[in-house]
């Protein structure tokens, strides 16, 4: 039984974080140890919520507690997203740095959450520097989307053989697998969303259908998708074809429902046997 520890945000309401991560993973048969960093009544993006926020102690409280029962051994990978503060992520690269001194093997996948495109650098001042120069050397998979990965790199990016410098620059500082969500580069036709998965000096690309729906909490459970079939196949390039699918089937019903949360158990049938798949492309 592979198991996970994914510390993340958690909504009542809704998918974002945990609340997104978690199910996935399990319903491919992972065991989940979820850490939260923060309990919300919904994600922000309503304007109004209720709950707190915890802080760096508090994660490192719960993670002596499961330490306690002896377990860490047996963690097979620590998973991390949204950090609210630099104090939460040193409590995280910390706690990765326990469970690896248990088992070797953990492998550690960080979504280095900052922004987006249209939106800027969303995440509190000091984030982006405590990724770039903490969190990622400490990572093995990063999941960045397209404008998190020039701002990782440093580089501004248009082309495909920019976006694969830009990620041998991320790579440089430590991970060896990287995911890049939401690209779009010169080639990319205005109908479609890519997305990249490289490896071992290899680059492989998938094309979907761009789909109208926009909600949070789909990067999150990409992540923890493409690390549940990294862990399962050891390669990114069947990994990025999986998750995928059914990300993009995930998305697809959401957008036929019109929901404003992502159908993460009504559409749970595309974790497990995706309604579509798509070409995966050596680039």
């Amino acid at each position: 039984m592979v198991s996970v520890l994914s510390i993340q945000s958690h909504v009542a309401y809704g998918h974002v974080g945990n609340s997104s991560a978690v199910f996935p993973l399990q319903r491919l048969g992972i065991e989940v140890w979820p850490v939260h960093t923060v309990q919300f009544s919904n994600h922000t993006g309503y304007g109004e919520w209720t709950g707190r926020v915890f802080d760096g102690q508090a994660v490192e409280e719960v993670v002596q507690g499961i330490a306690a029962r002896g377990v860490l051994g047996r963690c097979d990978a620590v998973l991390s997203g949204y950090l609210g503060s630099a104090d939460i992520g040193h409590a995280v690269v910390s706690t990765v740095g326990q469970v690896r001194a248990a088992n070797a093997d953990t492998v550690y996948c960080c979504d280095p959450v900052i922004g987006d495109v249209g939106r800027g650098v969303f995440v509190r001042p000091g984030i982006e520097d405590f990724l770039r120069e903490v969190a990622v050397p400490a990572a093995d998979i990063v999941t960045p989307n397209h404008f998190e990965l020039d701002l990782l790199s440093g580089q501004t990016t248009t082309s495909l053989a920019g976006v694969q410098d830009a990620v041998a620059a991320v790579q440089d500082l430590g991970p060896r697998v990287v995911l890049t969500t939401s690209l779009i580069t010169e080639d990319t036709p205005d109908d479609a969303v890519d997305l990249m998965a490289s490896e071992g000096g290899r680059h492989f690309r998938v094309r979907t259908p761009r789909l109208g729906v926009s909600v949070n909490g789909a990067g999150d459970a990409i992540a923890a998708l493409f690390l549940a079939h990294w862990l399962d196949t050891r390669s990114a390039e069947v990994a990025l074809g999986r998750a995928t699918a059914s990300v993009w089937g995930l998305l697809r019903r959401t957008e036929t429902a019109g929901s404003r949360e992502i159908l993460l158990v009504e559409a749970q049938d595309e974790f497990v046997a995706p309604s579509r798949t798509f070409p995966v492309e050596d680039v």
